[in-house]
């Protein structure tokens, strides 16, 4: 890696998978896989992003750095610092609030010990709040990683937080 390039921070099979993503746009909208690349990147760096793998997204897709962080900060699915094995991301917003969110939270935080924002001693499970997941019918829901779980209820959440490694 030359100390101008960054590029070859991604994996080869980071990159191959970049490309498979810009494929999707006209050559001149590479631009627009700049979330694909951010959650590949990430994936590929054990779930957060340094700066120097947003530099990198950044040259791979010949965008200003300052744009890659500004998608990476806004976005809640993108992490800035070191995350668990699992990220569990509570959704708090008015649906999920009517249905339960605060004793979903309250739950969690109770039986891992830790407070939104935080991770386990362990390092097994991130605990994150997020405004919306889209997923409202199912209200009160979290995401641990890419699945999602609806209609939550203490039982349920012990069954699930029983499944993680």
């Amino acid at each position: 890696m030359t100390a101008e390039s960054k590029i070859e921070l991604l994996t080869s099979e980071s990159r191959a998978e970049i490309d498979r993503w810009v494929a999707k746009y006209p050559e001149e909208w590479k631009q627009s896989a700049s979330m694909a690349a951010l959650r590949i990147a990430q994936e590929q760096n054990g779930g957060w992003l340094t700066n120097d793998l947003m530099d990198a997204v950044a040259e791979y897709l010949d965008m200003d750095p300052i744009a890659v962080y500004e998608v990476a900060s806004f976005y809640s699915m993108y992490e800035l610092e070191p995350v668990g094995r699992h990220k569990i991301s509570v959704c708090t917003n008015i649906s999920c609030q009517l249905c339960g969110a605060d004793d979903v939270v309250s739950h969690l935080k109770k039986r891992l010990g830790i407070d939104l924002g935080e991770t386990t001693a362990d390092g097994r499970i991130t605990l994150k709040e997020v405004e919306c997941l889209g997923a409202c019918g199912g209200a009160p829901m979290f995401q641990i990683g890419r699945d999602y779980h609806e209609n939550l209820t203490p039982e349920k959440i012990d069954e699930l937080l029983e499944k993680l490694d």
